[in-house]
């Protein structure tokens, strides 16, 4: 493909995946789905995509660094303490449940569709990883309890390795001269694979650890060490063994996660972000790889096939595995219904089939179309059917209403009261003892400590948590609170207020660009005037909206009333600020803070 072409390609691929996202954000769908059908109209209807002739050779070992990435990422979050209530049921859907499911798509595949039994084998045990690549984006857009939710990345994450280890156990059993060779041959690949992975998986997440909590490496470059130590582990396990790197990411990353003293908030920010990015474009790729023609030559009994998979394997394998757990009803029934099955399924399927016609299996080209049956008819249905599915089953969490003050001062004990007045929760976070006892005095739900480090995580509950309002007298923790929390509540969710200076003070700090990344109160109000006019007996005060009235806000902000928040029809709390750029809807109540003076002319 000429140097120009190949530009207009990527480019293409980078706005497809981009336009995806966004429309799988704004419909409140995985974006899988739409990633899905834009690679079959790119590649197979339209052949404006051919990964082959644009990637060649570079394209599996392309595919393979990313999920790897995705693995590492996903495997980073993964924290033992997490397991505590799901550990049993994980365990068993990674043992026996995995084999249950291996079994029954098996002799499935056999049966319908009239794969020979070693090809089947190997479709069975390529179908059985679904992967943080298909999981992480169903979990933000279905939002479940955290049982299920944690059951589905646990599995998610380590199925993957499992997946790729038993393909590559049936593949060499297959490929061997005699039986006795064959379980000689596969006893000793999985004893290899298992234990170089582990070794270098563990040496490195040990030694990495210790340079990240000794803080060898200045901030700018832990993410580039981090990705440079991905590439070399994977790429040094498979050399030794092959098949082994998953294993190698997966078990680094789990190390990582839980050694004490290692934080790990920019790099995970960093993977993922980058995680995006790869999820899409490999979903873009490896769907445009794809052959309609074989796809359909399946007939009916793909069809058959994945109907098996999803509406038998998944709940024997669920039922099974949760039995005697603390698992509600409703969470099995969710847990039996999804298991989408993603990239690297598809990545190894690709890779044995070549390896399979080559040695002169008359099946192996049936592996890929029947494999891409699987993931497209798991991802499509359980994408379009998982959030209704969950809301019918009463398992989604609500929409975070919730206020996380940084501060137990005055003013923030003042508008907290007022928050909690709304029926949301209201939590207020400070070190100082006294201010944490007054706000416990006035029925407000505190916590005492310092809510930035990592260990906060663990005793800061913030459950119903969606919003963060940083009222302290200090810009620097103001600021830092904002930096802290702006992954977990996003940008849009974060409000801070300059802190203990006057309004006109030239001597006041002047908010850089960056900082303009947090969305402050309309009205450059610091923190002493408001302490200053609650002081002189300023109080909240609520006032209807009126109808057709817009939000303009330069001219609310020159009124002497201080807007604070909004409270809707719908008891959504709408805080006050730069973002706004519409009204609230009508019959909206608006809060605000009025001076004595006005108050007491009332």
């Amino acid at each position: 493909m000429a140097g120009h072409e190949a530009l207009i390609v990527i480019a293409g691929a980078f706005l497809t995946a981009a336009c995806c996202q966004w429309l799988a954000w704004r419909v409140n769908l995985p974006a899988i789905l739409f990633l899905l059908l834009a690679g079959i109209l790119a590649g197979p209807v339209l052949g404006a995509l051919d990964p082959d002739r644009l990637l060649g050779d570079l394209l599996l070992p392309f595919v393979s660094l990313s999920v790897a990435i995705i693995l590492f990422e996903g495997s980073i979050t993964l924290k033992f303490h997490e397991l505590r209530g799901i550990q049993g049921v994980v365990r068993n859907m990674l043992t026996f449940g995995l084999v249950i499911t291996w079994l029954i798509t098996t002799v499935a595949a056999h049966f319908i569709t009239g794969l020979g039994w070693e090809i089947a084998f190997l479709f069975g045990a390529l179908t059985v990883v679904t992967g943080p690549t298909v999981i992480a984006p169903l979990l933000r857009a279905v939002r479940p309890t955290p049982a299920v939710a944690g059951v589905l990345r646990w599995e998610g994450i380590v199925i993957d390795p499992i997946g790729v280890a038993l393909a590559v156990l049936v593949f060499e059993f297959i490929v061997a001269d005699s039986t006795q060779q064959a379980w000689s041959r596969t006893v000793l690949v999985f004893a290899q694979i298992v234990g170089v992975g582990a070794l270098i998986g563990v040496t490195a997440g040990y030694l990495f650890g210790l340079v990240l909590r000794n803080r060898a490496l200045p901030d700018f470059l832990q993410n580039v060490a981090t990705l440079t130590m991905i590439f070399v582990t994977f790429v040094l396990a498979d050399t030794l063994q092959p098949e082994s790197g998953l294993v190698t990411v997966t078990v680094f990353g789990v190390w990582l996660a839980n050694m004490p003293g290692v934080t790990l908030d920019e790099i995970l920010r960093f993977k993922e972000n980058l995680s995006v990015l790869l999820i899409s474009l490999l979903f873009l790729l490896l769907t445009a790889r794809l052959d309609l023609t074989a796809l359909i030559g399946l007939g009916w009994g793909g069809g058959i096939v994945f109907l098996i998979v999803q509406c038998l394997a998944r709940p024997v394998n669920v039922l099974l595995s949760s039995l005697g757990s603390r698992l509600r009803l409703q969470e099995r029934l969710f847990l039996a219904w999804v298991a989408p099955r993603g990239i690297v399924a598809a990545a190894i399927s690709s890779l044995f089939a070549l390896k399979l016609e080559s040695a002169g299996f008359a099946d192996a080209h049936l592996l890929v179309p029947l494999t891409f049956t699987i993931i497209i008819g798991t991802v499509l249905l359980q994408s379009a059917t998982a959030p209704p599915l969950a809301r019918l089953l009463g398992i989604t969490k609500q929409e975070p209403r919730g206020f996380l003050i940084i501060g137990a001062n005055p003013v923030a004990r003042t508008i907290g009261t007022a928050l909690a007045r709304q029926n949301v929760r209201v939590l207020l976070a400070d070190t100082d003892r006294n201010q944490i006892k007054i706000a416990q005095q006035e029925g407000l739900e505190t916590y005492q400590g310092n809510p930035f480090p990592d260990y906060a995580d663990q005793r800061l509950n913030l459950a119903g948590i969606g919003t963060m309002l940083a009222l302290s007298p200090d810009d620097d923790i103001n600021y830092a609170a904002a930096l802290r929390y702006r992954q977990e509540l996003g940008r849009n969710n974060l409000f801070i207020i300059s802190g203990d200076h006057s309004e006109t003070d030239a001597t006041a700090p002047r908010w850089t660009p960056s900082h303009r990344l947090f969305n402050r109160f309309c009205r450059p109000v610091s923190y002493r005037k408001l302490h200053e006019l609650l002081t002189s007996g300023a109080e909240i005060r609520g006032e209807p909206l009126p109808q057709q009235q817009a939000i303009d806000a330069p001219e609310q902000c020159d009124t002497e009333a201080i807007p604070l928040f909004f409270a809707d029809p719908d008891e959504r709390i709408i805080v006050f600020g730069s973002h706004l750029r519409r009204p609230p809807p009508t019959g909206s109540t608006l809060y605000s803070l009025y001076p004595a003076d006005i108050r007491n002319n009332d």
